[in-house]
């Protein structure tokens, strides 16, 4: 019998991706755990208050304080001026050093709102916000408004959406479309780029040209600022934020079209921040995290991406950005995840998707 030798050739490759394509989404399946603790209500931000207590906003506009051990729920009081508004409502939370700061969707007037940040000293019953920054314009628009917090040093780092206006991202006289770094007190640090060549732009902008990003987070290894942001259809992106720079919204498309399918421009050009890691087509990137702790010592440094289209995690080894690598965790097993955060002490990962929180822990 004659054996055709390109049919050979096309099923081993067949075969071999097969096998590649099993490992990389289930290589991690026999190796770990994941449960569901409690359930909430459109669940958004998390921040561990201690080793045995998180806080979590509901979009809607609760805030839950969550007793790890016994998983008791404890409605926390606030007086924020917030409008549940499309994408918007009680956003990212953050705690450190005995005091709390969310990021929201304030109330304007006249149904137009803004991307704000409030700080308040914690207390388990009530917290009383007052405002450090507001995005302006306000906007009529229920699109695009990040928005993720992180905290290194006396520095506050916000991600804040351009709402729905594309080229807003490439006007650094307006807040959306931006990153912002304030000081945790609210004021403005003296070596932003509007005070080091960049006259034009607001004090509280550090970087420009972002889309929808809702994921930020300070790298325990190397001391930087990573984040994601959502591209349209295609086009999210993984990379770090860099000081007075653009990454090109909506001049680059990031690889994506808009949803008509028209183009929206280059990947990438001279000229603009480059990402570390780009999707086509769309996961809708959610949180980031880079890994720290003893439960997956292996991924130590390895960035952990949440997606809520794909519905996966993801781990990003980026030490060599010539050579990234993707594994894919898990996929459609909890839902949309929107959260994530690392136990300080024993390293397991507690994840808020779809209405529930989980925790993620090795098998014995």
């Amino acid at each position: 019998m004659v054996v055709d030798q390109s049919f050979l050739k096309v099923r081993k490759i067949l075969v071999t991706i097969f096998l590649f394509t099993f490992y990389v989404n289930y290589s991690f399946a026999e190796n770990f755990n994941l449960k569901k603790i409690i359930d909430l209500k459109g669940p958004w931000g998390s921040t561990f208050i201690r080793e045995t207590e998180l806080l979590i906003t509901e979009k809607s506009g609760n805030i839950k304080l969550i007793d790890l051990n016994t998983n008791r729920i404890s409605i926390v009081n606030h007086n924020l001026n917030f409008l549940e508004h499309g994408q918007g409502g009680l956003l990212d939370i953050l705690f450190k050093d005995n005091y709390v700061y969310i990021s929201y969707t304030e109330n304007r007037g006249n149904r137009k709102t803004s991307t704000s940040i409030a700080k308040s000293k914690f207390n388990k019953k009530n917290l009383i916000f007052y405002n450090i920054f507001q995005a302006d314009p306000p906007i009529d628009s229920g699109y695009h408004f990040g928005s993720r917090l992180a905290i290194k040093g006396n520095y506050l780092f916000a991600s804040a959406g351009e709402r729905g206006e594309g080229m807003i991202a490439q006007d650094p006289t307006k807040h959306p479309g931006s990153i912002i770094r304030i000081n945790i007190d609210g004021s403005i640090p003296k070596d932003n780029p509007k005070f080091e060549g960049k006259s034009d732009w607001l004090p509280e902008i550090y970087q420009i040209g972002i889309r929808n990003p809702q994921g930020l987070t300070l790298s325990p290894f190397d001391g930087k600022i990573y984040m994601s942001n959502h591209g349209a259809r295609g086009g999210d992106w993984f990379g770090e934020a860099k000081k007075g720079e653009n990454y090109g919204w909506k001049i680059l498309g990031w690889g994506g079209t808009n949803y008509s399918g028209i183009p929206i421009g280059p990947k990438w050009k001279p000229g603009f921040t480059k990402a570390i890691k780009y999707w086509v087509p769309s996961i809708a990137t959610s949180a980031i995290t880079i890994y720290k702790g003893s439960e997956f010592k292996e991924w130590n440094s390895h960035a952990l991406i949440t997606s809520l289209k794909d519905k996966s995690l993801r781990k990003l080894d980026f030490k060599n950005l010539a050579n990234v690598k993707e594994e894919i965790i898990f996929k459609d097993k909890i839902g949309r995840i929107r959260d994530i955060q690392i136990h300080p002490k024993n390293g397991k990962i507690y994840l808020l998707a779809s209405d529930s929180l989980w925790l993620m822990e090795r098998k014995n």
